[in-house]
């Protein structure tokens, strides 16, 4: 498959198929290991969340064929640039993945920035910035990080070291990550008779899916 052809949509069907070899249920089709930084300005506003997605192996092998071009058994920065760029631009439609609010009020994002992938021992790596529409004053609100596919086509799951980190907060601020609970043997199962090229699923399903978040409380006094 050309590189240009492999939006997200594509991307993640594509390898959904590699990985459906593998004994793991049909729904979700790709898993990620992530973790997030929300980043603060020197006035104490929230300006962008940094996001750091690792794929799991089955993934990772199908997405990178073909693009090790000088063919030294590496695969460079430079080589999964094109992939990155598409991808990348492919999150939009999916709202990246990524969820803000401050208060009652959801956070809009800009096109991310200083985005790339690299592959370690194999596995392909995104990191992207997400910048803020404006810069968000989170002082005296409830603040919610959230980084999940409500549709559970990919399972995203926060590292356990540091899965989120404040960088340049305000002095007191206080955080509590959280994590989803794990799905009940029936409702596994349920999904795992969606086939490969399905992202959305019933809407009674969907109820439960859009809980299965990981995400972080701030609070800055």
């Amino acid at each position: 498959m050309p590189i240009h052809c492999r939006g997200l949509r594509g991307w993640l069907i594509a390898g959904a198929l590699a990985a459906s070899v593998a004994p793991a249920f049909a729904h979700p089709h790709v898993f990620v290991d992530a973790k997030a930084e929300m980043v603060f300005d020197a006035n104490g506003r929230v300006t962008a969340i940094r996001n750091v997605w690792r794929f799991d192996d089955a993934y990772s092998a199908f997405a990178s064929q073909g693009l090790d071009a000088d063919g030294d058994g590496a695969l460079s920065v430079a080589e999964l640039k094109p992939l990155a760029e598409v991808n990348v631009s492919s999150l939009k439609d999916f709202g990246y993945f990524t969820f803000l609010a401050a208060g009652d009020r959801d956070i809009d994002f800009s096109e991310p920035t200083e985005y790339w992938l690299q592959s370690d021992d194999g596995l392909l790596t995104l990191y992207f910035t997400l910048p803020t529409k404006e810069a968000v004053e989170i002082r005296g609100l409830p603040a919610t990080l959230e980084v999940y596919d409500p549709t559970y086509y990919v399972a995203f799951g926060f590292v356990e070291e540091t899965p989120v980190a404040l960088d340049g907060a305000p002095d007191a601020c206080t955080m509590e990550v959280f994590r989803p609970e794990e799905l009940d043997v029936a409702t596994a199962a349920t999904l795992a008779e969606i086939p490969a090229d399905q992202r959305e699923i019933p809407d009674e399903l969907a109820m439960i899916t859009r809980d299965l978040s990981n995400g972080a409380s701030v609070r800055c006094p």
